[in-house]
């Protein structure tokens, strides 16, 4: 597995080095000791031997050199310069590259014996010829392989695999880890990899939860034409979620996306039982039956066609819930969770919908009896007596 697609990415960042080290090694040592974190790595790792270079500032200025002369000086030593271009004799262009031999240029004592050309005048009327050592330290050291930044800021970064535990899991004892810890000032956290990406589609996925369930709502009113008997209806949205939970707990599912995506299926799937029990039950009374026999002829009559749509449901989503196929124990949650909320919410609309429809059935009939007799003790006396003189 690469660096890439580590579900686990912590950057930490800063501008002192040190800290942003100490920080990298303390937060690993943490991380260590969590179970499931695997494959653990640092950005910094593999770090390249190097000189620092340290100049002494203040002798280099009485001596008459400045940091940029002395940098200017070390690049061409070093790494050489471009000093202008050749015309061979076959027509190629070549870079004429000043720089010093191999041999001079293979220990830190043979730079620092290098002398450079001061702005000051000596006492023969030259300028003075400084040596390296007399105004830089040379410390031996390591330089990443690779400087990265962020949000204008140093930047070194943590990366690990998670094994023999879920991701979600893992990712929050990481942020305990975290959140143990006492940052030292001008380093902070930031977290990516999976739980970032987990965190944005779950909060998307909430959002559309919500918004599923504002238009189920708002169909179903305009379409029965009442505002109490959809709430009777949706009564079976909370049902299938006991399933979906038992069902992932069942079978050692962990509430990812592709399960998030099957509770929304849901909500649209559920509510066909409810829908032909509550539908049934007002053509009953429609036709003169009271409330309690419309309902009993409601279960009765629809129990077929809901067990037959639920069985249909639950064998077309069962490959799916088995993991058939590549890459189908990523998508398995998915079919679980809708086979385990469409049984329980069939098994208890049968039961709990009949029960919210009874209550809020007699409270909108009482709601309009009382609002017809308030209209009617709104209507003057002389209306009724003359109304009562006509009939």
């Amino acid at each position: 597995m690469s660096v890439g697609q580590k579900p686990i990415f912590i950057a930490i960042l800063g501008t002192d080095e040190a800290k942003l080290e100490q920080t990298a090694q303390t937060l690993m040592a943490k991380m260590r000791k969590i179970k499931g974190v695997a494959d653990l790595e640092y950005s910094q790792e593999g770090a390249n031997p190097s000189t620092l270079i340290k100049i002494n500032n203040e002798l280099a200025s009485d001596l008459g050199l400045s940091v940029q002369q002395i940098g200017s000086a070390m690049r061409p030593f070093v790494a050489g310069d471009t000093a202008s271009y050749w015309l061979a004799a076959d027509g190629q262009n070549y870079e004429v590259n000043v720089q010093l031999p191999k041999s001079g240029r293979q220990r830190i004592a043979d730079l620092a014996d290098l002398s450079l050309t001061s702005s000051k005048i000596g006492p023969d009327g030259n300028p003075l010829m400084v040596p390296l050592r007399q105004v830089v330290d040379f410390v031996p050291g390591f330089s990443p392989q690779v400087l990265k930044r962020q949000a204008l800021q140093r930047r070194v970064a943590i990366y690990a695999a998670t094994e023999g535990r879920p991701a979600g899991d893992v990712d929050a004892d990481v942020k305990k880890a975290m959140d143990s810890m006492t940052l030292p000032d001008g380093v902070r956290f930031d977290v990516a990899g999976n739980a970032q990406q987990m965190a944005e589609t779950m909060n998307g996925a909430i959002t559309a939860l919500g918004i599923a369930v504002v238009f189920i709502y708002i169909v179903l009113a305009s379409q029965f034409g009442s505002f109490l008997q959809p709430i009777a209806i949706m009564v079976s949205l909370p049902m299938s979620l006991i399933g979906v939970l038992v069902a992932l707990l069942a079978t050692g599912s962990t509430l990812n996306v592709f399960s998030v995506i099957g509770v929304i299926m849901l909500m649209g799937l559920v509510t066909k039982n409810a829908i032909l029990l509550v539908d049934f039950t007002n053509h009953g009374q429609r036709d003169g039956m009271s409330q309690h026999d419309a309902i009993m002829a409601a279960g009765q009559v629809r129990l077929r066609p809901i067990l037959m749509t639920t069985l249909a449901m639950i064998f077309g989503m069962l490959p799916m819930a088995i993991g058939l196929g590549d890459g189908g124990e990523t998508q398995a949650p998915m079919g679980r969770a809708v086979i385990g909320g469409v049984i329980t919410s069939t098994l208890l609309t049968l039961v709990v919908v009949p029960v919210a429809y009874t209550y809020l059935d007699s409270f909108g009939k009482r709601a309009r009896r009382w609002l017809r007799r308030g209209h009617q003790d709104d209507v003057p006396a002389a209306e009724k007596s003359g109304v009562a003189e006509a009939a």
